[in-house]
């Protein structure tokens, strides 16, 4: 039976847009990297590897290109690392939420019959089980900062106008269902496919949003909308539609949660512009993780006891 290997670099190792840039670029790799039966792991914070040793032959080249790596061996280990991950005990914002559902994208990606895939979903389900029990969860979530950025423009008691949220992917979708837009007139989704995110949208009986193209964005000004970026899917073109968009609307501010930012330079600027790396934001990841920090060590000692339970399960 081939042994199991694991190959990783996160923000705890370089800097978060280091990261962030080099991950963008390996993502593109995803399905040829999957079809090899290696579990790519690639996430703003983090590019890792996962499979037997004779699948990540020579892979460290293409994935890790000048980063140095950190390797992790055996299945016991493996599925700690990766429960870890699950339940955010290795986010930038301690307990946050959305990495259990962006891991178990990368493990669908997979032949289900590999055991490195076999692997990853018992890594979801124990660490996804351990953040319930222990209460691992972020007080301070990206709903939860985008809420208290939004306050912050609007402490005297004003009614915003519009929310818009570009980005249709999990993030978007996720803050829309959080009930972000509540205090608005109404949500915008401004996506490039309406059609298709129509379709997704059918079951959200509850939810009234209204679907834009990006090129549709900015008719007027409207100082009092805020505008959530969420979305990491941009090229040159789309990125250029979106700042000459944005620039005819100057809204009240700015969120962009992308990991490498949309807007720079003077067009930064000339707006109120909050990204994931600005103090603002960086303030209240600081708060979330002073509070959760003393249950890290407790989480992952619950991880390790539930693995020592099922470790027999795994090939």
């Amino acid at each position: 039976m081939s042994r199991h290997l694991g190959l990783y670099v996160d923000h705890e190792m370089t800097s978060p847009f280091a990261m962030a840039q080099h991950s963008a670029k390996v993502k593109a790799l995803s399905k040829e990297i999957s079809r090899r039966g290696v579990l790519l792991v690639a996430t703003c914070l983090r590019v890792e590897v996962y499979g037997s040793a004779t699948s990540l032959i020579n892979i460290d080249r293409k994935v890790f290109s000048t980063f140095d790596y950190k390797q992790i061996e055996g299945t016991a280990d493996i599925t700690q690392r990766l429960a870890e991950i699950a339940c955010g005990a290795h986010s930038q914002i301690l307990g946050e939420n959305y990495i259990s559902d962006q891991l178990a994208k990368a493990v669908d990606l997979l032949d289900p019959n590999l055991p490195i895939s076999q692997i990853g979903r018992l890594a979801i389900d124990i660490g996804r089980a351990s953040r319930e029990r222990q209460g691992f969860i972020a007080s301070f979530n990206y709903d939860q900062i985008v809420r208290d950025i939004i306050a912050d423009r609007f402490q005297n008691g004003e009614l915003p106008d519009r929310l818009y949220m570009i980005g249709a992917g999990m993030l978007g979708r996720e803050l829309i269902r959080s009930g972000l837009g509540e205090r608005f007139r109404s949500t915008v989704v401004v996506t490039r496919n309406p059609k298709n995110l129509r379709r997704r949208l059918r079951p959200w009986t509850d939810i009234e949003v209204s679907l834009i193209r990006p090129a549709e964005m900015g008719a007027v000004r409207e100082p009092r909308s805020i505008v959530v970026i969420a979305t990491a899917d941009v090229n040159d073109e789309y990125e250029a539609i979106l700042r000459d968009a944005l620039l005819r609307l100057e809204p009240c501010a700015i969120v962009d949660l992308s990991s490498i930012p949309l807007l720079s330079g003077e067009v930064a600027r000339s707006l109120d512009y909050v990204t994931m790396y600005d103090e603002e934001f960086l303030r209240f990841v600081t708060n979330n993780n002073r509070r959760i920090a003393p249950k890290l060590s407790i989480l992952c000692s619950d991880i390790k006891r539930s693995l020592n339970h099922k470790i027999i399960l795994v090939p």
